[in-house]
């Protein structure tokens, strides 16, 4: 197929290499054309906008950071709803605001351009491995004419209801994962407050109830005091900014994620968002004095 792509970064760049190694033809337009070199090395094509990339692709993946970088992709002056044929498909795998898609969605479709909210989560390993969990929101039908597409990225892929839909499972995610990763944090600074060893007391965890991919991974980096980034933790803590303006709109109460929300502004503060969030465990080391 004619796909385009637009996000070429930690993600964005095996997430493309991906497709176009599955032999689809591939247009590129970013921010930073530096991005784009070791895809048209592969034989991708650069285009001067996203409108000249929409006329040129049947599907358009985008994966950019923000609800607003989505938008102006989108609906921008130079924006692919400007390049886009009647019927082709906006697929945006980034991580925004439920009512952002939404947004983008019904504008796409008054010019007959369907789209997909299709977040995922995995990291860059799993992008590199096409092992990516992906959670769709949309039209059925749209999800099925590009689902080859999706099996090319990814394992696991549900669609989880209308527009917006996938963006509220990814906010539920990102609630569960990041709440986890404050509990290690806790507890490998419960255990070194004690004077016991750490890593001893997480691998004993790991063989109760409370074993988990959150503890085995993020646990093992806090005990090696390994901070460096696998996804950067400002990243997670937009996700969460997303997350509780939607609770906020919808009246839901969210105990929990809230405090583990000023623990991310604590962790920003610092100065740590580029590095994992696993710096949570120093944020706790810091209140300790």
């Amino acid at each position: 197929m004619r796909l385009g792509f637009i996000g070429l970064g930690a993600m964005g760049q095996p997430m493309a290499r991906q497709l176009l190694s599955a032999g689809h033809q591939l247009a590129l337009w970013a921010r930073r054309p530096d991005s784009l070199r070791p895809l048209l090395d592969q034989g991708a094509r650069a285009y001067p906008s996203p409108s000249e990339l929409a006329r040129n692709a049947e599907v358009v993946f985008t994966m950019v950071t923000a609800s607003d970088d989505v938008a102006a992709l989108a609906l921008g002056p130079d924006g692919l709803i400007h390049g886009a044929a009647p019927g082709s498909i906006h697929v945006d795998m980034s991580t925004i605001a439920p009512q952002v898609a939404r947004r983008i969605a019904g504008r796409l479709a008054e010019k007959d351009i369907a789209m997909l909210d299709a977040p995922v989560s995995g990291g860059v390993a799993a992008a590199e491995k096409a092992t990516l969990a992906i959670m769709v929101g949309g039209a059925a039908a749209t999800l099925e004419r590009v689902r080859p597409l999706l099996e090319t990225l990814g394992k696991t892929i549900v669609h989880v209801g209308g527009h917006g839909a996938g963006q509220v499972a990814k906010a539920c995610n990102q609630m569960v994962m990041v709440a986890a990763i404050e509990a290690c944090a806790e507890a490998m600074r419960l255990a070194a407050a004690s004077g016991v060893d750490p890593e001893r007391v997480r691998t004993a965890m790991l063989g109760g109830a409370a074993g988990s991919v959150v503890l085995e991974v993020f646990g093992g980096r806090m005990a090696a005091r390994d901070f460096q980034a696998g996804v950067e933790a400002r990243l997670h803590h937009k996700d969460f900014a997303i997350m509780m303006q939607e609770a906020y709109r919808l009246g839901c109460p969210l105990p929990v994620a809230g405090q583990v929300w000023q623990q991310l502004n604590a962790l920003m503060g610092h100065g740590w968002g580029g590095q994992d969030s696993v710096s949570l465990l120093k944020v706790l080391e810091v209140a300790n004095g």
